[in-house]
């Protein structure tokens, strides 16, 4: 018997926002990431806020990573933990609607879950948890002497082959596989699936999915617009109001 599976990704997909980002943030505010560092983080984000270019986003992001990585080396692994803790309890249940639905139907129907995502592992645990997925990957710090050494394996251009990795380990069928994320980095895992949705996405994204003619979605305030592709261009299919 064949054993279908769903993917997701978290950070933009489930929760509305990005939880590096918000362990950044959390970081800064108790004072140990220096602050002169996310000062630039800050500039760096305003910039993007202001869309001076569409690669903003990037330099916001690269500036935010750059920081952290910093602070990361020599950080006790206790202290990074508290603090994915409280960031946890403050993002845990700001998901999307459509998400969290899909992910309860999908639940009814016996779907195998796996989250995939470029945040820590030490979230990605949490939050996969919490949502009763059967397994996870995310990016993984390494430690020595319960202390981060700065060394990391992100799981960033990694997605497929943590897909793949996953599906063998349980033994999942990609016949029927479901996939959403909203990203240019989850192209990748999105082609391998046999249902790839596009959540909200980025251009890249909503660029390759158009080509590839994927179902796209999108959700603002509380409204969902289900999109389908229909000879060569995207109708309105459904919406929570139908």
């Amino acid at each position: 018997m064949s054993k279908q599976f769903a993917v997701f990704d978290i950070d933009g997909t489930i929760i509305r926002w990005q939880l590096y980002h918000a362990i950044g943030d959390a970081l800064a505010k108790a004072g140990i990431i220096d602050m002169n560092h996310f000062e630039e983080v800050r500039e760096a984000r305003m910039a993007w806020k202001r869309r001076e270019d569409e690669e903003q986003f990037r330099a916001y992001e690269a500036k935010l990573i750059q920081a952290f990585d910093a602070a990361l080396v020599g950080m006790p692994v206790e202290t990074l933990a508290q603090v994915t803790d409280k960031v946890f309890d403050e993002y845990k249940e700001q998901i999307y609607t459509y998400s969290r639905d899909l992910i309860q139907e999908l639940k009814t129907k016996h779907y195998i879950l796996f989250a995939i995502s470029g945040s820590p592992n030490i979230i990605v645990e949490k939050l996969a948890t919490y949502y009763g997925f059967d397994d996870y990957a995310g990016s993984e710090f390494l430690s020595k002497d319960g202390k981060f050494t700065g060394e990391i394996n992100l799981s960033l251009g990694k997605k497929p082959a943590l897909l793949k990795r996953l599906v063998e380990k349980h033994g999942a069928d990609f016949a029927g596989s479901v996939g959403v994320g909203d990203s240019e980095g989850d192209i990748g895992m999105l082609d391998l699936v046999e249902k790839p949705i596009a959540l909200n996405p980025s251009k890249l994204l909503f660029e390759h999915a158009s080509k590839k003619q994927w179902q796209i979605v999108l959700e603002r305030k509380n409204m969902i617009y289900q999109l389908e592709s229909r000879d060569g261009s995207y109708v309105l299919a459904q919406t929570n109001a139908n």
